[in-house]
């Protein structure tokens, strides 16, 4: 019996702007091999959506009015592990790196990115390889994990948060904790969220990145 191999990439958009959604989706049009097969501006409709819908590729806004696309990618990816995710940022810094690793996605892109580069960047996620540089993510990783908090992390979300960057979802997590899922995604939420907040004082994003930047000088 001969398998069964799918000619097309079913790809989600998210993204709460409506140009930047229309836009990538014009983008993707005359892609033969790509076929968008959903949009949203909001978190809770691509939560309800992209498990439905088959998706291979969610390509997600880092940033969104009802939540972020790190939260996305980890609650869809614990539904269905097979669906990659491509963070859609608006620049390229450490920041994008962090996010990705923190949500298991396959990597990132900017939206001022070219054409030929969206489209590059969808295909190869696709095809099940990553973006992310592994001496730069393991770098970020180790960097992570000694970062300094306030308050500091304790001893169980440092655990947390080194199953998170060693890729698991949450319902992996879930399971080696013995823990019903939906604590342990709130949890784990909890604690990326911590880390990757914005304009936070507290949040490690901010201070990797000023450490990679201050190593580059």
């Amino acid at each position: 019996m001969t398998s069964y191999v799918r000619k097309y990439l079913r790809v989600y958009l998210l993204d709460d702007h409506d140009l930047v959604r229309r836009g990538l989706a014009d983008l993707l049009l005359p892609a033969t091999d790509i076929d968008v097969v959903g949009s949203s501006g909001s978190a809770r409709d691509a939560l309800r959506a992209i498990p439905e819908l088959d998706v291979d590729v969610m390509v997600l806004d880092l940033r969104l009015q009802d939540g972020t696309g790190v939260e996305v990618c980890r609650a869809v990816r614990s539904v269905d592990p097979s669906i990659t995710a491509l963070l859609l940022t608006s620049s390229e810094d450490d920041e994008a790196l962090i996010a990705s690793l923190l949500a298991g996605a396959a990597g990132y892109v900017i939206k001022l990115a070219s054409n030929s580069d969206i489209i590059a960047a969808i295909r190869r996620v696709g095809s099940g390889k990553s973006l992310l540089d592994p001496a730069a993510a393991e770098r970020v990783s180790r960097e992570l994990l000694t970062v300094e908090l306030r308050p500091p992390l304790a001893d169980d979300e440092r655990a947390l948060l080194t199953q998170v960057l060693g890729g698991l979802t949450n319902r992996q997590i879930a399971e080696q904790l013995d823990l019903p899922l939906k604590p342990a995604s709130a949890e784990i939420m909890r604690l990326v969220t911590r880390i990757i907040r914005p304009g936070s004082e507290e949040g490690a994003t901010e201070q990797a990145s000023g450490r990679h930047r201050r190593s580059d000088t």
